[in-house]
């Protein structure tokens, strides 16, 4: 019998279930005719691929070896059908993005916004989530490119600087008649009610590990787990966050003021799997963001 691509996605369905009953429901077949190709692909590769004697459908060994190749044989097919589909003109095509969450409330809309106006035609996806998903989602070929920092990355990953996010203590806009307000001693933070983003930001570490290394505990009277509330917050309140500056170019009722020692920088990069094929709209969108960049006077790189 000749090996067909179904037999590997039902392979992989039932590893990932654990159970011939919830695949065949995932794939929308009945349990006997998916029983029945996973015998037949096991009979075609010559080997045991599955153990069935347990409550649980586990992998055997050989099933462990062959499905981690089968794994990356769909994934560079399905590499394979987008390349050929790729339109060079960018009359359509699609791209799956990835990004860090502080990047949805400053670089994601004028990017997006760029783009439809450039290339109408191209579809996009925007999926927000923590540095090492987008680098797994990378790898795994669910993602074209991620917009995250510099730092270690997964082996695979390529990355390129974009350019260096600057943070500041942020308040609500002073009086715009007022003189430039000079940089504030982080020791002043010690008497100051702060609203800073939850642990679950990168952000949020970032700016811990200022205040530790410049002993200072300064008193947290709000986290939240969304910048949109935290600007809000601040605006509305006498409470001063931490957010990069491009957050405040958007939102003029926030004015940014500088720390002294200033907050260490950081470099916002483009990810991209360094063996992936690169589409005309991933090109594009690259080429875009550096244009982006530049004209909104980001720091460089």
């Amino acid at each position: 019998m000749a090996l067909e691509l179904r037999h590997l996605r039902y392979l992989l369905a039932v590893a990932e279930h654990g159970s011939f009953t919830r695949a065949a429901e995932d794939l929308h077949i009945s349990q006997p005719t998916l029983s029945q190709q996973i015998k037949q692909l096991e009979r075609t590769v010559g080997v045991q691929l599955l153990d069935r004697s347990g409550r649980t459908v586990r992998l055997t060994d050989a099933g462990e070896a062959y499905t981690h190749h089968a794994r990356h044989a769909l994934r560079d097919l399905a590499a394979a059908e987008r390349a050929v589909h790729d339109v060079r003109d960018l009359s359509r095509g699609h791209l799956r993005l990835g990004l860090t969450p502080t990047f949805t409330a400053y670089l994601v809309g004028p990017l997006v916004a760029e783009l439809r106006a450039r290339h109408p035609g191209v579809t996009l996806a925007v999926r927000e989530m923590p540095q090492d998903r987008i680098e797994t989602g990378l790898l795994d070929d669910e993602l074209d490119l991620g917009i995250a920092f510099a730092g270690p990355h997964l082996a695979g990953i390529e990355a390129a600087a974009l350019f260096t996010e600057t943070l500041s203590l942020v308040t609500a806009a002073p009086d715009p008649a007022a003189d430039p307000p000079e940089p504030l001693p982080v020791s002043a933070l010690a008497d100051r009610q702060l609203a800073l983003l939850s642990g679950d930001f990168a952000t949020r570490t970032h700016i811990d590990a200022y205040f530790a290394q410049h002993h200072v505990n300064p008193r947290i009277a709000v986290e939240a787990n969304s910048i949109q509330a935290l600007t809000e917050i601040v605006r509305r309140t006498s409470l001063a966050t931490v957010l990069p500056d491009a957050i405040t170019h958007d939102h003029p009722h926030l004015t940014p003021l500088p720390l002294a020692p200033a907050l260490p920088t950081r470099t916002v990069t483009l990810l991209r799997r360094a063996d992936a094929y690169r589409t005309a709209a991933a090109l594009a969108f690259t080429r875009l963001a550096r244009e982006l960049v530049r004209s909104r006077g980001y720091a460089p790189a």
